[in-house]
């Protein structure tokens, strides 16, 4: 995720704090240095950065947290309460027109910010939620613009509406409002077009469409890989169009975060959603206190727990569960687990939102996807009767395999030892997958550590 590098630092920082018994102003001080230059190297706005840093020194140097019985633990809740703070309190919903038959939202970013993709994402979203989107093709230059947009949006099972003989965003817009009143559309996306950067003749057009449609909800699409060069783009937009939130794309990227911890501050506008993949299902609703948690290495068990509720068959997981505890857990257990995990994110995503699991540090290197891929090929290459009984795989089988998945017979070996190894764990732990009733969450956790391990 984004903020690897910045949590790794805090972790280190919390590390000194709890090692003391007794806090001193020096020591909130120094600590408070520490915390500085980690948000400056994030990338975070130097402003913001100064006053954050002002507001927990404020409140850390307190007779009462520096003479508490936990000052350390104290001041790591004051940085967690102003980060949440600082990334804008309360979760802000999409609003929705009361009264009103259809509901008209109006995309806009730059080009290569990933707009036309986050708004399929976001006719997605909204369909979970029971609302019948139209997607409408607005961007009438880039090529292949409307072409993206009706493959996402029949990827996503939404409708687009596109006027490919015109060359007339408002009329577009007009007609595609009409076209969604007398077909029982609850809410128009505009897709808009983009530019290399904020223009004159862009931000016009963006204008004209908002004297001409009405707009509930403009809503600005920034790279957050881009760091403070979004927040300059989220300032410029709000000055000539006016935005009423903000989705931040690219997440999952290597960005440094500090978008996603300055635009608030900086624009008053709320971040709404986050891209966390390039998937049509990576869009997550952007949660104030659980973005805070993640970024002080905290995890984030509840969008964790969401995801899995959306995703995991409980029926299925349930059987799951029973064979654990059994003892039975086969390959074909594996390759179902295995697809439940991509389902809700894939495994790195997953160790990425327990807590305490990584300490902050990178956890892409904690996660072989060859070897997971290469373990699948060995699977597939089993008969049935392999998949649910290790035991009778002979040498002769196990060559067999190995031919047939295209590797050395040595992988094959390494997965069948592992594989048992998990099996003889798995029987010493009955109480892994009981847990919470949602998805069979409980024992996600777990299984993704010992599935890290089959490589």
């Amino acid at each position: 995720m984004a903020f690897e590098s910045l949590t790794e630092k805090l972790q280190n920082v919390f590390k000194g704090l709890r090692s003391k018994g007794k806090l001193t102003e020096k020591d909130v001080q120094a600590s408070m240095k520490e915390v500085k230059m980690a948000l400056l190297e994030a990338d975070v706005n130097f402003k913001v950065v100064k006053q954050f840093v002002k507001s927990v020194e404020e409140r850390a140097v307190g007779e009462e947290v520096l003479n508490g019985l936990n000052p350390g633990q104290t001041v790591i809740k004051i940085v967690n309460e102003e980060m949440i703070s600082l990334l804008g309190s309360d979760t802000t919903e999409l609003t929705f027109a009361p009264g009103k038959s259809v509901t008209v939202i109006m995309m806009c970013g730059l080009n290569g910010a990933g707009k036309t993709t986050t708004t399929a994402k976001l006719a997605g979203k909204l369909k979970t939620k029971g609302k019948k989107s139209l997607l409408v093709a607005c961007d009438v230059y880039r090529p292949a613009a409307v072409k993206q947009l009706q493959i996402n949006g029949e990827k996503q099972g939404v409708e687009v509406f596109a006027m490919e003989d015109s060359k007339d965003p408002v009329a577009i817009a007009e007609a595609a409002v009409e076209y969604a009143k007398k077909n029982g559309h609850t809410v128009v996306i505009l897709d808009t077009a983009g530019r290399q950067q904020i223009d004159e003749e862009l931000m016009d057009e963006l204008k004209r469409i908002k004297e001409h449609v009405e707009i509930l909800d403009t809503l600005l699409v920034a790279d957050a890989s881009t760091g403070q060069a979004a927040v300059d783009v989220a300032r410029g937009f709000d000055e000539k169009v006016g935005i009423d939130g903000v989705i931040l794309s690219k997440m999952d990227g290597d960005a440094r975060g500090g978008a996603a911890l300055s635009i608030r501050s900086v624009t008053g506008k709320p971040i709404l959603f986050v891209g966390m993949g390039e998937k049509l299902s990576d869009l997550e609703q952007f949660y104030p206190d659980r973005m805070a948690s993640r970024i002080l290495g905290m995890g984030d068990v509840l969008s964790l727990i969401e995801k899995a509720a959306e995703t995991v068959d409980v029926e299925a997981a349930k059987g799951m569960q029973d064979k654990v505890k059994k003892g039975k857990f086969d390959f074909d257990d594996y390759l179902t687990s295995m697809d439940q995990m991509r389902k809700m994110g894939g495994l790195t995503s997953i160790l990425g939102m327990l807590p305490g699991l990584t300490g902050g540090k990178d956890i892409s290197g904690m996660v072989d996807e060859t070897a997971l891929n290469r373990n699948e090929a060995i699977i597939h290459s089993m008969t049935k009767a392999e998949r649910a009984n290790p035991d009778i795989l002979t040498p002769q089988r196990k060559l067999r395999i190995a031919k047939g998945s295209g590797v050395d017979i040595m992988y094959v070996n390494r997965l069948v030892k592992q594989f048992k190894e998990m099996q003889k764990m798995m029987k010493k732990m009955p109480g892994m997958m009981k847990g919470r009733k949602r998805g069979g969450f409980g024992g996600l956790g777990n299984l993704s550590n010992l599935m890290r391990g089959m490589r």
